[in-house]
């Protein structure tokens, strides 16, 4: 196109299209801050929680919320030996020192379930375990209750002098020459104690009264002393630690056999993905309105529209750009709707200009014109139409 005949005020200075530094930090500053606060979450989460334990529920060692240490501790400072057993082969050995009480708190991971019920004395089972009937025979677990203190209301010297405790979890029914306490209405009683070929066997609904979180609460702390307390020692049945089940050296797990650098490698791995995805992935913001190299007069435009046609020879294409030009300004100069139809509009034109309707139909509604000058007359005489018709 040609740009002769523009003024000083039509033209404009050209900006460059390369990225300056300011351009690049605005557009990557969130990425960088989103990067900066990953890593700062990581290194927080590695220092505050990288070396903490599994909380292990009931256990005796274990001094978390769920863990039971706190009564360890009370059985030990009233001269009860506790001892932490994490199979029944050595539930089996210690048994043969005599005067000894098997508290059973899981038996998921007992393949010979027969086994720890023949270990002789008294016991104490928390839970409907898996084969309570062999280690507490006739005692059946009816239903599945709240947790929340409860009153004994039953004979049992170590009830009567415990009180209110938290009871809960499976109930069960008595059988006959048993004892039940903490009633859990019509579902059963929460402990159940009758006694066995050796002793007495003791079934409570669940361990949460025995817990570390529990134990200072009502008269927790007095049942379970009372329950575990009345031998001179305890063995502690827990399930094995897990790493002790994998294969290893040492019964070590795989996550031990690793190098201790691997988990910052994997992080940093992560954190990397993290950025390089909000630096390279495409941001949806608003429309940019680019300032143009150079000002085009509308008359330029329309000039070379006209050429292409006339190149291709599209008179066709050409007279109808020209009539919906054309119709589209009459229509609202009639006072007609923009969905007015061609008889309508062809009325409203011939009476508006006195013209014959066959003219003006063929002018706005016509065939393509034949040649060039058949097209420019067709212009002339639209233009000479919407002047009339802008006239009256």
């Amino acid at each position: 196109m040609s740009l002769t005949g523009m003024g000083p005020a039509e033209t404009r200075q050209s900006a460059p299209a390369s990225p300056t530094a300011r351009s690049m930090w605005r557009a990557s500053r969130m990425a960088i801050l989103l990067g900066l606060l990953v890593v700062g979450a990581a290194v927080v989460t590695v220092a505050l929680g990288g070396g903490a334990a599994p909380s292990r529920r009931l256990d005796p060692d274990d001094a978390s919320l769920d863990g039971s240490r706190a009564l360890a501790q009370l059985l030990r400072a009233r001269g009860v030996s506790v001892d932490r057993a994490d199979s029944v082969t050595r539930a089996r050995e210690l048994a043969k020192g005599g005067d000894r009480l098997l508290l059973v708190t899981d038996t998921s991971f007992v393949l010979d379930p027969a086994g720890v019920a023949a270990i002789p004395g008294d016991r104490v089972v928390v839970g409907d375990l898996y084969r309570l009937d062999l280690l507490a025979p006739g005692v059946r677990s009816s239903a599945q209750v709240g947790q929340r203190s409860r009153e004994p209301e039953c004979p049992l010297p170590a009830a009567r002098a415990a009180g209110s405790a938290f009871m809960g979890g499976a109930a069960f029914t008595v059988p006959r020459g048993a004892t039940g306490c903490y009633p859990a209405g019509d579902d059963g009683w929460t402990l159940v104690s009758l006694p066995n070929a050796g002793g007495t066997t003791t079934v409570v609904g669940d361990g949460a009264f025995m817990t570390n979180r529990r134990l200072a609460e009502d008269g927790n702390a007095a049942l379970a002393l009372d329950l575990l307390g009345t031998a001179k020692a305890v063995t502690w049945l827990v399930e094995p630690p897990e790493e002790d089940t994998v294969a290893g050296p040492a019964g070590q797990s795989v996550y031990d056999l690793m190098p201790p650098g691997v988990p910052w490698a994997v992080a940093m791995a992560a954190v990397a993905v993290l950025v390089t995805g909000l630096w390279r992935g495409r941001r949806l913001g608003p429309v940019v309105t680019e300032r143009l190299p150079v000002v085009v007069r509308a008359a330029e435009t329309v000039e070379g529209r006209g050429r292409l046609y006339r190149a291709r020879r599209a008179r066709g294409r050409a007279a109808d750009v020209l009539r919906a030009g054309a119709i589209d300004r009459l229509l609202p100069r009639l006072g007609l709707a923009p969905d007015a139809g061609r008889d309508e509009v062809v009325a409203a034109v011939a009476a508006r200009t006195g013209h014959a309707p066959g003219q003006v139909g063929a002018a706005l509604y016509g065939p393509e014109p034949a040649d060039d000058a058949g097209l420019v007359a067709l212009a002339h005489y639209l233009d000479s139409i919407e002047r009339t018709v802008g006239e009256h």
